[in-house]
């Protein structure tokens, strides 16, 4: 009996202020599927969702519910915000980490001054959070690129979970500056110096851009005002598809340690875009059907991708859908099979079957059926390319860089980041070009 009830627990940790406010959206999403209500009560109406609570909830007295999350920040301000919303009671006061100076945009605050002094409280809390665990699955963190305390410091504890941790999984949810909106100038340098750290210890990376958010908000949800509260939703959608398949009973289970077997062809190329089905506005809802057809037209749609980058410009080399809600497995193989001949041009041919299906039964909340899209493509460089030019261009006039030297960094390092940052994008290159018979240019 005891093998049926080994839990695979994730421990959620979110840093800086994008990271906080995604990691409390997403929160309200999950507490919601389980049934749990804002002081951490159970409230639902079905066993399924207290039978894998313990993915990410710890059970405490009184069967009150706890997130096993950790909530790190420079600044006491959005921990506050937090604390003050909807569901702030149900954190433990004690996995609050806080700072008072804040990073102020700078890496290398996060990562060197003042990150790396709160690191020793951090570690305390995420050690006795693993403590408690039954069988660690791995570590999930929200943050943004192109901050301070969210990329500086969230890199830092990524390596630092990296090298205490070794064999967990480590997958992120990072915010990366979209293209045309910026809201800070030293995103590059931040954003640069987050990715020359994130493709050395995370073993996938899921990367989400705010513009490409509000496109869909704009043009799919015919929000006129999309507020950071609906861009966080959306987020928070795709990170309950990604972990619904451990947390829910299915027909075909995924866990993070499968979809990253599946998914990272090499090491280094673990970015990915997602995307989620079915998007409607409000008002359209009742005038469509939902078929598992639809869902994985909308699913490979380029318009309905959480990063700004356009797959038909790449080719995939691999992708995932996670099912949720009762479909028939016959029609799901179909659908993926008719998209993989339909659309072969897209797929890298040197990966026969490049597409891995999960399904779930449990639909969320007010659907009938729901899909998630994972995608391992190469026309992510594009986002990396847009972010490296914009690096080379400050970083030859030196501009801005007096701030990061001033705490210690040392100018090699953003040579390092840079000519990595290259690296990375000839490397999507490289394979994205690469044909069956072509040379073998591993060696």
């Amino acid at each position: 009996l005891f093998y049926l009830k080994t839990m695979r627990e994730i421990c959620h940790i979110q840093a800086g202020q994008c990271g906080n406010q995604i990691g409390a959206k997403f929160w309200e999403v999950i507490s919601d599927e389980h049934g749990i209500d804002s002081t951490g009560t159970y409230q639902g109406d079905s066993d399924l969702q207290l039978e894998r609570i313990n993915v990410y909830y710890t059970e405490a007295l009184g069967g009150k519910y706890v997130p096993r999350a950790v909530l790190v920040d420079l600044e006491p301000g959005s921990m506050d915000m937090v604390r003050s919303g909807p569901y702030g009671k149900l954190f433990r006061p004690d996995n609050f980490i806080f700072g008072q100076s804040g990073a102020g945009n700078n890496w290398a605050k996060g990562h060197y001054a003042e990150g790396a002094e709160l690191m020793d409280s951090v570690f305390d809390v995420i050690r006795k959070e693993v403590e408690a665990c039954d069988c660690l699955q791995g570590f999930q963190m929200t943050h943004s690129l192109g901050g301070g305390t969210g990329a500086g410091m969230g890199t830092l504890i990524i390596a630092k979970i990296r090298e205490e941790f070794p064999d967990r999984m480590i997958s992120t949810f990072s915010i990366v500056p979209s293209p045309k909106v910026s809201d800070t100038v030293v995103e590059p340098y931040n954003t640069t110096l987050s990715v020359h750290q994130l493709m050395e210890n995370t073993d996938q990376t899921y990367c989400i851009d705010n513009e490409a958010l509000y496109d869909i908000c704009f043009r799919t949800l015919k929000l006129t005002t999309p507020t950071y509260g609906d861009l966080n939703h959306l987020v928070s959608t795709v990170m309950c598809g990604v972990t619904t398949c451990f947390r829910f009973p299915g027909q075909l289970n995924t866990d993070l340690r499968k979809l990253s077997v599946n998914m990272v062809p090499f090491p280094r190329l673990h970015f990915f875009i997602t995307g989620f089905a079915p998007l409607t506005s409000r008002g359209g809802q009742p005038y469509r059907a939902l078929s598992v057809a639809q869902l994985v037209q909308q699913m490979f749609d380029a318009k309905n991708m959480m990063a700004a980058c356009d797959p038909r410009n790449g080719r995939y080399l691999t992708a995932a859908s996670i099912f949720r809600g009762r479909t028939s497995m016959k029609e799901v193989d179909e659908q993926m099979l008719n998209v993989q001949t339909k659309n072969s041009s897209n797929f890298v041919e040197w990966i026969p079957n490049n597409t891995k299906t999960a399904v779930c039964d449990i639909p969320p909340r007010g659907m009938k059926m729901s899909g998630t899209f994972v995608g391992n493509t190469t026309a992510i460089q594009e986002m990396f390319k847009r972010v490296s030019v914009q690096f080379t261009t400050m970083f030859r006039r030196k501009a801005f860089l007096h701030w990061y030297t001033g705490e210690g960094m040392d100018e090699m390092e953003f040579v390092e980041a840079e000519s990595d940052m290259h690296d990375l994008v000839s490397e999507y290159q490289q394979y994205q070009e690469a044909t069956i018979d072509g040379p073998d240019d591993e060696e």
